[in-house]
């Protein structure tokens, strides 16, 4: 198995998440960026506006949209995209790039995260563009139908949809490990027990399909996020002197060289650069074509209108949530090798009875990142497998998922280290990767449908008299196109 995970590791770090993969993320976001001008920089109030303070109103009682009760909620939507955003990859993930990579790979995810806002925003109102609907008047979309019916490369889509399976059983491995260390550490709960509960609570969700995910999601994201929040900040203000040199040293170390491995010059930027962008695609998902699915299946009619939600789902995701990890693990200063257990250590650092309360604080929060991140790969995978397979597949799907679970939970317990932390994540770096190339392919050939579609919200939001491009199929368009009729833009 040590043999297996170099080799793996080797191809992940040369190839799949080697100079070419970063060169295409970070072109693709600064292809997008220059075509739409600076779309998430101009926009970046108004994608407030149209997300939170649009959702606050809904609150209030204000109907918002007009589609089939089949759908979610915009909210809703975003609900079970960011479930699957802000997991162990904001916690975990953020710790373990900066042990790999140093406090600099916190400035690249920063930079990925800023392109990212652009390529998350392409990729949902793309997909909401391009979405069509089951046999049970449900909404299925995501990077599959706009590679096939966009760019015409139906065998991309499969594949595509492919490695999203894949991706899926990869990522729901790296939360419930997560669980399993975490319980394991503060409760001394048998991994295997662990695998069981995380399996039999994902089962009772899933089974329930799209509209009981988003129901539980749009309920745990809100809560977990701000108890994430207040105690992060507590911690890093108990810390609070140590801020000036944190931030130094993530911008000292994003350009520093140093001599490692043998003097391999220029090795400490590029391992900065390969995790801090690696674990910010992990985290925030940008360019990996996966919210997308999730964001398809809203009652939301305007896809420029759901897009703007990916701005501000990578701009929390990253620049909020991923941001106050690192500062409270560098306050903290506190070293190891393993990322759970770092920022596990680095969450209580405050001591007294506030660090006992921030330790099993940690053992909640951390848990239900993970847990709502499985549930949302549920839908992606499901999704994906309906895409090849047709709907009833989806059935099969989540019972190979759930199975999935518990099996890594019993690997975990009876395989030693090499089943451990290090392996599901490198499994779920090199999924993540081959999801990504498709995506991104599709996105930088649809660029010039895109701008279209954006300009067009944008024409019919100042008053021109323009047909709206709502939907890529002429019927569906042309009803929805009725649906909001003599209704103005806000």
């Amino acid at each position: 198995m040590q043999v297996l995970y170099d080799v793996l590791n080797w191809i992940d770090g040369n190839i799949l998440w080697g100079i070419p993969m970063l060169a295409l993320i970070i072109a693709s976001g600064v292809f997008l960026t220059i075509r739409l001008k600076g779309f998430q920089v101009r926009k970046f109030g108004y994608s407030l506006k149209q997300t939170m303070g649009r959702s606050i109103r809904q609150m209030k009682g204000e109907k918002l949209t007009l589609d089939n009760d089949k759908a979610i909620s915009p909210f809703e939507a975003f609900s079970t995209a960011v479930s699957g955003t802000v997991g162990t990859g904001n916690i975990v993930g953020v710790t373990t790039a900066i042990l790999s990579g140093g406090p600099g790979a916190v400035f690249w995810m920063w930079i990925s995260a800023f392109f990212g806002m652009i390529t998350k925003y392409a990729e949902i109102t793309l997909s909401l563009f391009f979405r069509k609907k089951d046999e049970k008047n449900e909404y299925i979309g995501g990077p599959m139908f706009y590679i096939e019916k966009g760019l015409k490369c139906k065998w991309l889509a499969i594949v595509f949809a492919v490695f999203a399976m894949l991706a899926a059983i990869g990522m729901s491995s790296v939360q419930a490990d997560t669980i399993q260390s975490n319980w394991n550490t503060t409760f001394n709960i048998p991994t295997w027990v662990t695998a069981i509960i995380i399996a039999v609570l994902t089962a009772l969700v899933v089974i329930g399909g799209i509209k009981r995910i988003g129901k539980v999601a749009s309920m745990i994201v809100p809560f977990m996020a701000i108890l994430f929040l207040l105690l992060a900040i507590v911690v890093i203000c108990v810390n609070g002197a140590a801020i000036p040199a944190a931030f130094a040293s993530i911008f000292a170390s994003a350009f520093t060289t140093k001599s490692i491995l043998g003097g391999f010059a220029g090795y400490g930027i590029m391992s900065a650069m390969r995790y801090g962008f690696a674990r910010g695609v992990f985290s925030n998902e940008a360019g990996l074509g996966s919210s997308p699915i999730a964001h398809a299946t809203s009652s939301e009619v305007e896809p420029v209108r759901q897009g703007l939600w990916g701005i501000f789902e990578v701009f929390l995701d990253t620049f909020v949530i991923c941001t106050l990890t690192a500062l409270f693990v560098l306050t903290a200063n506190i070293g190891g090798d393993s990322g759970a257990n770092v920022a596990l250590a680095s969450f209580s650092s405050v001591g007294g009875w506030f660090g006992v309360i921030c330790k099993y604080s940690f053992s909640i929060i951390l848990p239900l990142f993970a847990f709502t991140t499985i549930l949302a790969w549920a839908v992606y995978g499901a999704k994906a497998c309906q895409y090849i397979f047709g709907k009833k597949s989806e059935m099969v799907f989540n019972v190979i998922y759930v199975v999935m679970i518990i099996g890594i939970g019993l690997l975990t317990f009876f395989g030693g280290n090499n089943l451990g932390a290090d392996f599901v994540w490198l499994i779920s770096d090199m999924t993540n990767a081959l999801m990504a190339l498709p995506n991104l392919i599709a996105l930088i050939g649809l660029s010039g449908l895109l701008i279209k579609i954006t300009k067009n919200y944008f024409d019919r939001k100042k008053g021109n008299d323009v047909v709206p491009m709502l939907s890529a199929y002429d019927d569906v368009n042309e009803e929805l196109a009725q649906k909001i009729k003599g209704m103005k833009i806000d």
